[in-house]
């Protein structure tokens, strides 16, 4: 009876995180992106906690592979997304009225293309086997993350500025590469604790520190820039 009921364990904190993804992607369509960044970072908890219970329970399973990438892929991919559509819908355009809703109306539906590159990104993730003890791409819930934070950090900002929407769709397209490309990136994943081969880790998280301190919810973001950047400057150093 008792591993009847634990073998369900992992996949019940699965599905919490799936519906923690639709909570996410309803609020942010009704504009309340703090709710839906709230979400999200609950959806990411879940997320962090089902693989961890599978092992412990030893009860991993195909199944259970498959359902956290479709869960992560609303979570991680359709939540942000919704969000930026949301803000790309009321921000203001360089356009006059009469073509206002001709060009304005449709442009906030390109959001949704990162949903789809989240989706490719899981799906490599899942047959890729370079990807045990790091990441290659950007991590699905790095970019989520990013995205709820430079929202809601920068969003008076963004407010005053009528170039912004396009601003966002760029660092969008951006994002939608660094999900499917082959930039090597580490994990936070610690073999022992010392500092010789844990250097760069060490490094980001100890800088991370005075980030959340002074940008507060901004920070996210930029932490977030940073790992990229980080993870960029070591896999050049390997390569030299």
């Amino acid at each position: 009876m008792a591993n009847k009921i634990t073998r369900h364990i992992p996949n019940s904190i699965t599905c919490c995180n799936l519906i923690s993804g639709c909570i996410a992607t309803i609020t942010a369509i009704y504009g309340d992106l703090w709710l839906a960044l709230l979400f999200i970072i609950v959806g990411a908890v879940f997320d962090f906690f089902d693989g961890m219970s599978a092992r412990l329970l030893h009860v991993s399973s195909p199944i259970g592979k498959e359902l956290d990438s479709l869960a992560d892929v609303i979570t991680f991919g359709l939540a942000p997304s919704a969000m930026l559509f949301h803000q790309l819908s009321v921000l203001d355009y360089p356009f006059g009225s009469v073509y206002r809703w001709q060009i304005t109306g449709y442009i906030p539906f390109v959001a949704f293309l990162m949903t789809a590159f989240s989706a490719l990104r899981l799906a490599k993730f899942n047959l890729d086997e370079r990807q045990t003890t790091s990441f290659i791409g950007l991590p699905t819930p790095a970019n989520a993350m990013f995205w709820g934070s430079l929202l809601l950090g920068l969003d008076s900002q963004m407010q005053a500025v009528n170039w912004a929407p396009f601003a966002l769709i760029a660092l969008m397209l951006l994002s939608c590469w660094l999900l499917v490309s082959e930039l090597p990136m580490f994990a936070l994943k610690f073999k022992h604790w010392g500092w010789k081969g844990n250097e760069v880790k060490y490094i980001f998280v100890l800088s991370c520190i005075p980030l959340l301190v002074i940008f507060k919810v901004l920070a996210f973001a930029i932490i977030i820039a940073w790992y990229v950047v980080l993870s960029a400057y070591v896999n050049a150093t390997k390569k030299r």
